[in-house]
């Protein structure tokens, strides 16, 4: 047991945990953004091209 204490205490395990939170609220708010301000934006201007 200690030496999975003394591992996990080393940094990597939790840098990686730190890692992955930070990549999943930085999915949340690029998912957002697209979501909220670009699709409605682009949706906005009509097609340019005529059948």
């Amino acid at each position: 047991m200690s030496g999975f204490k003394k591992s996990l205490m080393q940094g990597n395990v939790i840098d990686l945990a730190v890692a992955v939170v930070i990549g999943a609220a930085f999915n949340s708010i690029v998912n957002s953004f697209v979501t909220h301000l670009l699709t409605p934006l682009i949706s906005a201007f009509p097609p340019t091209s005529q059948p």
